[in-house]
């Protein structure tokens, strides 16, 4: 095996660093740091907020297969950035903060989920092992 930069202990406490920065961070922003006049704070917490809780039980736990999925829901945090980044004059401090927390979850929680499923002896079959398999079984 490769030697790493990073232990996965090292890599699961920057992607969970990022994950609840991003989880304190987005409240923070919507409802008290500027707080959007065409938007409840209601709608603002179910769009923003509530995504980060479906991975929370497995990011806490450590499980890998969490940490790759919850990468899904973080690009819903990238694409929020960049945009306010591209359109937003006021907000681009915010949206700097946002990006960073994300990009710091997606890349950490990417390694270390790939570097834990391996400690681990985790492996996605190839389709043609899987084939194989079910053609021994069939037969």
């Amino acid at each position: 095996m490769k030697s790493q930069t990073f232990s996965t202990k090292t890599l699961r406490n920057m992607a969970l660093f990022g994950y609840f920065g991003l989880l304190l961070f987005m409240p923070l922003w919507l409802l008290l740091l500027s707080p959007s006049e065409g938007l409840s704070p209601t709608l603002s917490i179910l769009m923003f907020v509530a995504p980060l809780l479906f991975p929370l039980k497995g990011m806490l736990q450590g499980n890998p297969y969490t940490y790759a999925w919850a990468n899904f829901v973080v690009m819903i945090y990238f694409l929020h950035s960049l945009t306010t980044l591209w359109v937003g004059d006021g907000e681009r401090l915010y949206a700097v903060i946002e990006l960073f927390f994300a990009t710091i979850m997606f890349f950490a929680g990417s390694y270390y989920s790939k570097y834990r499923g391996q400690e681990l002896g985790l492996k996605i079959k190839k389709l043609k092992q899987e084939l194989e398999e079910e053609k021994q079984q069939n037969s």
